[in-house]
């Protein structure tokens, strides 16, 4: 029986194929062919059918060839949001920014803003990563706001700018915390106010202000005894400014042993440099070991090189 319906099993196979085949060749002349406005309503069937790829296919070789017509907004949006679709996040962005700044008074020029701004939000990197498409789309999202003040999306973009600025915050705190890992805690001390500095109300602030008098203490302990004692001082500094502001923290406990042991270095400093003082030995032991640290940097200089 089967041998009986092999051939028109074979039969329906072949013409399947031809119809495939027909079907495929048809997108391909039309694609290659020159006739613009049949491919406009081709590339917007498909669209319209959800058949992205193809129609962006289609659309793509109009976009130089409609530019400044009567048929270039429809062209553009629909071009733009089939990149949209089949996200291709990077390629969307810059299509409806496009859009947006050759077709202002388009009514689909708000949503093409917001959509640019949205694209690099969809686009950004966890934040460990590079950020730079963070802050472009927080300036494309700040942008919408200001351009579109009383636009239904303004709350949308606000939040969105929030969750940005949270990525970013994370990533300054991450890579302080990193430098005092890596022992480079005078970059640390520096990572950690600058983190202050730019997120004033962050959520770590406590931790981060107390892993600054731990990255000062460690500095100080490391240092030539020419500077021990100014920096187990500033440490002591820190620690006081963190139990007026957190008088109550979980890190109190080991906040006042930092500021103790720095106390305590600076006794011990006091005594090796006066000992020195009447030790020539001593003292030429001191200047071997301090010739071997490199110039200091002051606190402006890029905490990304190494510390002395």
């Amino acid at each position: 029986m089967f041998k009986k319906q092999l051939p028109l099993f074979v039969g329906l196979l072949i013409v399947l194929l031809f119809s495939v085949v027909s079907c495929k060749s048809k997108y391909e002349k039309l694609k290659a062919s020159n006739d613009n406005a049949k491919k406009f309503q081709e590339g917007k069937r498909l669209y319209d059918k959800k058949e992205y790829a193809k129609a962006l296919g289609l659309f793509e070789t109009l976009l130089s060839r409609y530019r400044g017509t009567d048929g270039a907004t429809d062209l553009f949006y629909l071009n733009a949001m089939a990149n949209y679709k089949l996200k291709d996040y990077t390629a969307a962005a810059y299509h409806f920014n496009e859009f947006a700044t050759s077709y202002p008074s388009d009514p689909r020029a708000e949503e093409a803003r917001f959509l640019t701004a949205y694209c690099y939000y969809l686009d950004a990197p966890v934040f460990s990563l590079d950020q730079e498409s963070t802050y472009k789309c927080i300036d494309k999202l700040q942008l919408f706001i200001n351009l579109y003040p009383k636009s239904d999306r303004v709350a949308e973009a606000s939040k969105l700018i929030q969750d940005l600025r949270d990525r970013l915050e994370l990533k300054s705190y991450s890579n302080a915390k990193l430098y005092l890992i890596i022992g480079e805690n005078q970059s640390a001390v520096i990572a950690f106010g600058n983190t202050l500095r730019d997120y004033p109300d962050t959520k770590y602030a406590e931790e981060l202000e107390y892993l600054t008098i731990k990255a000062q203490y460690e500095y100080a302990h490391q240092s030539r005894e020419y500077r021990q004692e100014e920096r187990y001082t500033q440490a002591i500094t820190f620690a006081d400014a963190f139990f007026d502001k957190y008088p109550k923290s979980l890190y109190t406990a080991e906040a006042q042993k930092l500021k103790k042991d720095s106390q305590a270095g600076i006794i011990d400093v006091k005594r090796v440099l006066a000992e020195a003082a009447n030790n020539e030995k001593l003292a030429r032991k001191l200047a071997r070991k301090d010739s071997l640290f490199t110039p200091l940097r002051s606190e402006t200089q890029d905490i990304h090189k190494k510390q002395p």
